[in-house]
């Protein structure tokens, strides 16, 4: 592509408008933060999933955020894009992504805390929308860590397997990436922070583990799930 084409009004777009590496660039970005806001601001609901049979330490139900499903989404496009794109272009998606965070939390903090008509309309607002500290606190860290470490394992494995075997950095990366978030998550968001914030009361270390490990179990399962989706979104944007 032309330097003339690239600097002109349609960008990446200039030579073919129905280009499919462009589309699926912007598509792919598009799916991640569109899951990233909307994990943002689901998180605050717990929800509890039953299973046919009681696990170990985990019990008959799964508990984890509502954002959980949302979240796994980012991984998939991440991964998806990292494929195509490469690592630096995929962390600097990651890392925008990062500080776009901040500004979802404004909006929602600035919604909040206008007047509204109904009290008992704003109310619900600020019971649904208004994340506590230790979730927000939590959450960003986790996001942080997680997310850049998905694409460090994801391009390590792949310096050594070239095109081959997608789904073992799909897989490897989420299910590491995963495993730090989770762990980061639950142990910042319900003990650290509780104890060193005094933000609500640190859970149980019974608690803390059963809540996590429900979680990772639900994210890895999701992880091994996705990766014929990897394929078929890497698959179609690929030109050959």
């Amino acid at each position: 592509m032309s330097k003339r084409a690239v600097a002109g009004t349609d960008g990446p777009f200039a030579t073919d408008p129905l280009d499919r590496t462009a589309v699926a660039a912007v598509g792919l970005i598009t799916l991640f933060v569109v899951a990233l806001a909307t994990a943002q601001v689901t998180a605050a609901k717990v929800i509890a999933l039953p299973l046919p049979f009681g696990l170990p330490v985990v019990g008959p139900e799964i508990t984890l955020p509502g954002a959980a499903l949302a979240y796994a989404l980012t991984f998939l496009a991440s991964d998806c894009y990292a494929e195509l794109y490469g690592r630096r272009a995929t962390q600097v998606v990651v890392n925008v992504a990062f500080l776009a965070n901040f500004l979802v939390l404004a909006l929602v903090w600035s919604t909040l805390a206008a007047p509204g008509i109904d009290p008992e309309i704003a109310a619900a607002f600020d019971t649904a929308l208004g994340p506590a500290t230790n979730v927000v606190a939590g959450s960003l860290l986790a996001y942080l860590v997680s997310q850049n470490w998905d694409v460090f394992v994801f391009h390590a494995i792949r310096d050594r397997t070239g095109r081959n075997m997608l789904w073992l950095r799909n897989i490897a990366s989420t299910a590491t990436s995963q495993a730090l978030d989770t762990a980061i998550f639950v142990g910042v968001a319900f003990f650290a922070a509780p104890t060193l914030l005094g933000v609500g009361d640190p859970l149980p270390p019974a608690v803390l583990l059963s809540l996590g490990l429900g979680q990772y179990l639900l994210k890895l399962a999701i992880a091994v799930l996705d990766t014929p989706i990897v394929y078929l979104v890497v698959g179609a944007a690929r030109r050959e």
